[in-house]
């Protein structure tokens, strides 16, 4: 039994680093990879795994099957500080969430490597989340100042991932399908790891190598949803049919495969196996939790509450990907923000202690790899913050949250995880 404060923080962060690790490729990957085929290997892996994914490829063909150096090449895009020491492979750092220039050169030259496959070689495809901002070849007269642009604008307005991919798609030279496109008539298989709700491929990473249900219209209609003013040359771009995606019926996909490698819903599985060994009752609100990240930390607290008024010792754990709508001008993630509306909602609740992070390592900020993963709160918090003259609401209004943990220090900085399943949150209720 966690009998504790201190122990109900160790036990959240340990289900955290339990959740992480059983998303992390070299769980999976190896069993999942394909036969060396007659031609090349070529991998092309980007996100926030795909130096990972790379490395353990690698491990694969050059260790365990013997492919001869010269047989296998490629190139990996990882944001900045998720690099790992890949030996044939190219190792790329990039922006994210906002694309840089080396996103941009990584992304041409992944073009160069599938426009040269032949029908004798494989493109493996090594997904995950992350890459839609760590590949990018912009349509058409697009700029590369002009995507920036965009991906700032979507960013702040509070879009989820697919409306936020449904616009990326139809401004690209790679994602929603094309890249497929440029290997043909290659074997394309592609590996993917979910971040994504419903862990829908087309949404993964954008979707580069598979088939693309949204359309133009879509697209068109998010940016009115939400007023963005964009450059003229993207409203150009969406108005231009030439820039539709591949849909199911092209040609491209015949010889496409994709294996959907680690979901989040593995990684909440991992976790409740370790909450049920302690002896608590599991809560899975599941792996698809979508919402403003102070409106969901809020009906998360009522139902502990709830639990805690009728004498249960239990965890409420969920996932899925949360949203922050700008209307400050502080720093902070949508695990952060999830966190600091707990902090008054939980207030004067001994026994409850909550954990919130993005299983890649960090949340929100700047694009740095030291950046917080999240927060760990209780029901002190409020009364520890008060004492330190700090005002949960006030930073709240200001999206300023992780100045606010960094104040109590409280936050999460478990560093580079090398892997991507979306949030992580959980809240333990146990006996005062």
């Amino acid at each position: 039994m966690v009998e504790t404060k201190k122990d109900l923080r160790a036990f959240l962060a340990d289900l955290y680093r339990i959740a992480v690790d059983a998303a992390h490729p070299a769980a999976f990957l190896p069993r999942l990879l394909p036969d060396a085929p007659k031609g090349r290997v070529i991998i092309l892996a980007a996100g926030k795994a795909a130096g990972s994914m790379a490395e353990v490829a690698e491990t694969k063909y050059l260790d365990a099957l013997k492919l001869p150096a010269e047989r296998l090449s490629g190139i990996a895009v990882a944001r900045h500080g998720y690099g790992r020491p890949t030996r044939v492979i190219s190792m790329v750092e990039a922006g994210h969430p906002v694309p840089d220039a080396a996103g941009l050169k990584a992304a041409e030259r992944a073009l160069e490597l599938a426009d040269a496959a032949t029908a004798d070689d494989l493109v493996l495809v090594l997904m995950s989340g992350g890459a839609s901002a760590n590949w990018i070849a912009p349509a058409g007269s697009v700029s590369f100042a002009d995507k920036q642009a965009v991906t700032r604008a979507l960013l702040r307005c509070g879009a989820h991932i697919g409306e936020i991919n449904t616009v990326r798609k139809h401004l690209s030279r790679i994602k929603g399908g094309r890249l497929a496109r440029h290997a043909a008539p290659a074997r394309i298989v592609t590996i993917g790891i979910s971040d994504v709700p419903g862990d829908d491929p087309a949404v993964i990473g954008s979707g580069p190598t598979v088939p693309d249900p949204s359309t133009l219209a879509e697209a068109r209609a998010i940016v009115a949803k939400f007023k963005l003013g964009l450059p003229p040359a993207v409203v150009a771009a969406l108005n231009d049919p030439a820039n539709e995606s591949p849909k199911p019926n092209d040609p491209a996909f015949s010889g496409s495969k994709f294996v959907l490698a680690a979901r989040p819903a593995d990684s909440l599985k991992a976790a409740e196996a370790a909450i049920r060994a302690a002896g608590y009752e599991c809560i899975s609100l599941g792996p698809d939790v979508e919402g403003e990240a102070r409106e969901v930390a809020l009906a998360h607290a009522g139902m502990a509450r709830t639990l805690r008024a009728q004498g249960k010792r239990a965890v409420i754990m969920s996932g899925g990907e949360l949203t922050v709508t700008m209307r400050g001008k502080g720093k902070g993630g949508p695990n952060q923000e999830y966190a600091l509306a707990l902090v008054p909602a939980l207030a004067g609740m001994p026994g409850v202690a909550a954990i919130a992070g993005d299983t890649d390592g960090t949340d929100g900020g700047g694009g740095s790899a030291t950046d917080p993963a999240g927060a760990l709160v209780d029901g002190d918090s409020a009364a520890r913050a008060k004492a330190l003259g700090l005002d949960p609401a006030a930073f709240l209004a200001n999206n300023d949250s992780t100045d606010f943990f960094a104040k109590m220090g409280d936050l999460l900085e478990p560093g580079p995880t090398y892997t991507n399943v979306n949030d992580f949150r959980a809240i333990v209720i146990d006996r005062p």
